[in-house]
């Protein structure tokens, strides 16, 4: 487990910055860059990641499992990222035709991409089955129907797997809950519909049955919960015997400087033990998202207001719910502290609060920050590499920011920031 005695007002914890994080002579760098200097150099809002790490999450990945592991490139993707991965020999999970293009044209062959997604539109199948792809989640019999169709009608075969929902309660946010009874995901085990699923594919001619898929959520902090699910499903796989258990992702990671979580090794170590005791001859992989890029990114913001009213102080951001809408979404809490004086305590209660017209919009619901803070300074909020920029959004048109990586004392900007031409590229009705 990952722990750590440190209180809520002392200075932030660096070890869930980046490992290349130091403070040295009270500047604090990122992959051998200096983060005020990059925030000067790119402006703010700014995503910065540390290539290295990322490029170690990844490799970490393929060392456990074995080649057909999968990333889930909903966390964050970009080709620049899609590119760096796709060195490491991992493959990608891809939900959606904007998914795939981008690993596309990263130079991403087809045969290293899962596809996914409980209603993939008839363009995004085809592409699918005509390229190849590693194999393809079906969740739904009316996906069936379509693959079947594809199939005959292109005369190809397709590699299959069938993703079920084992019906399990798991603690996390209702909203990233996703093998429950009450979740849109997957045939149910609790009806015969996963068997059913399972044996129309096998009794077809061009449809290949390779693996049974699970993903039980997103952000689950305890292993217990991911081998009660493979227990549930472990009479089903002995029952049609596939090549592959895909186990999903959804492991959680530390937040905040109190909070526990298991290791990616503790993770993928107690799940692949677990198939050698219980399932011996079946592959078992996964696809890990947040968990390869969370802490290898952070957020750059400038302070444009510090007010204090009455028992409140509200510290006013450069972004807000635009590039990180996961506080609003699901109460999520981060750190936060100033770059302009990284070492010091945090002794501040405060409220990050981003520039949007939404009482809503908070980047940190619960910071703490230090009594040296002023307007002009740089804040941070780091393990933000997940779930950030993927749902970045463009309301009260605010641009969206840039994407930087950071490794051996160089920043490259691998995604610029939307300019007001960005903004409007797309009307032609004016």
């Amino acid at each position: 487990m990952c722990a750590n005695a440190l209180t809520e007002t002392d200075p932030v914890d660096l070890s869930l910055l980046p490992a290349s994080a130091k403070v040295v002579d009270g500047r604090i760098s990122v992959g051998g860059c200096d983060l005020l200097e990059v925030a000067e150099e790119f402006g703010t809002p700014l995503f910065v990641y540390d290539a290295a790490e990322l490029r170690n999450h990844f490799t970490e990945a393929v060392e456990h499992f074995g080649p057909g592991v999968a990333y889930a490139t909903k966390a964050f993707l970009t080709p620049g990222l899609a590119k760096l991965a796709s060195e490491t020999g991992i493959s990608f999970d891809v939900s959606t035709g904007g998914e795939y293009e981008c690993v596309r044209r990263a130079g991403v062959d087809a045969s290293r991409l899962v596809m996914h997604g409980n209603n993939k539109q008839p363009d995004e199948l085809r592409r699918a089955v005509v390229e190849g792809v590693q194999w393809i989640v079906v969740d739904n019999f009316d996906e069936l129907d379509r693959l079947e169709t594809l199939a005959a009608e292109l005369g190809q075969g397709v590699d299959l797997l069938v993703r079920i929902n084992p019906g399990i309660e798991v603690h996390t946010h209702e909203f990233i809950s996703t093998g429950n009874r009450d979740s849109k995901f997957g045939f149910p085990t609790w009806t015969d519909d996963a068997a059913r699923a399972i044996e129309r594919i096998r009794d077809h001619e061009l449809l290949r049955f390779k693996g049974i898929h699970l993903h039980i959520g997103s952000f689950v902090l305890q292993i217990e919960n991911f081998i009660e699910a493979l227990d549930t499903v472990a009479p089903m796989v002995r029952q049609y015997s596939p090549e592959v258990l895909i186990v999903g992702g959804g492991l959680g990671v530390r937040y905040l400087n109190e909070d526990e979580c298991p290791s990616f090794a503790d993770w993928a170590q107690a799940i692949l033990a677990w198939g050698r005791e219980t399932l011996p001859g079946v592959t078992l992989l996964a696809e890990p998202g947040r968990s390869m890029v969370a802490q290898a990114g952070l957020t750059l913001y400038t302070l444009g207001s510090l007010q204090t009213k009455g028992d409140r102080t509200f510290a006013a951001v450069d972004g807000g719910m635009s590039d990180n809408p996961r506080p609003m979404l699901y109460d999520s809490g981060y750190e936060a502290f100033s770059v302009n004086d990284p070492q010091a305590a945090r002794p501040v209660a405060a409220q990050v609060v981003g520039r949007h017209c939404e009482s809503g919009d908070i980047v940190v619901p619960r910071a703490f920050l230090p009594e040296s803070l002023k307007v002009g300074d740089v804040v941070c909020t780091p393990v933000t590499g997940a779930y950030g920029y993927t749902m970045a959004s463009n309301y009260n048109m605010v641009a969206r920011p840039a994407v930087v990586f950071v490794e051996d004392g160089t920043a490259t900007l691998m995604t610029r920031r939307e300019t007001y031409d960005d903004l409007f590229a797309r009307e032609v009705g004016f």
